[in-house]
């Protein structure tokens, strides 16, 4: 007789506490930001730990991996599809939040024999900070 049981992982101190930290940040930390930050609370905790917990939380679907470019996995808690901005500037990563385009979809299938399951796209440019900091430098403010 073979049973069919789900593998149910323990519930872990460390796990909680790195999806806490994705969960309550909108800046898509990186695995060395989220291990700096839980190193303050838990000490001990080793990066290998990091990566194991970030690995089972994708595997679980608590989180997904998202790459911006610059070579490194961020984290991000909203697991849904969605659109980011990035800041040429200085860096940070906003969801956008904007309804996903069914017409992208449709459109490149149209142009291609390749089965399309979904997109991603991130818009590029100046954050509403370093928008506001440019412009208050061009007027000599400080």
């Amino acid at each position: 007789m073979i049973i069919n049981m789900k593998f149910k992982r323990r519930k872990s101190k460390q796990r909680e506490k790195i999806f806490e930290i994705i969960k309550n940040t909108t800046s898509h930390p990186t695995a060395a930001c989220i291990y700096e930050e839980v190193k303050k609370k838990m000490p001990s905790v080793s990066l290998g730990n990091i990566y194991r917990n970030i690995k089972i939380l994708v595997e679980e679907g608590r989180i997904s991996t998202r790459n911006f470019g610059d070579g490194l996995e961020h984290y991000d808690a909203i697991v849904d599809r969605h659109y980011h901005f990035v800041c040429e500037n200085c860096n940070s990563i906003i969801d956008f939040n904007i309804p996903i385009s069914s017409n992208v979809v449709k459109s490149a299938q149209k142009r291609t024999k390749h089965k399309i399951t979904g997109h991603i796209i991130n818009f590029y440019g100046i954050c509403e900070k370093c928008n506001k900091k440019t412009k208050r430098v061009k007027k000599g403010e400080k």
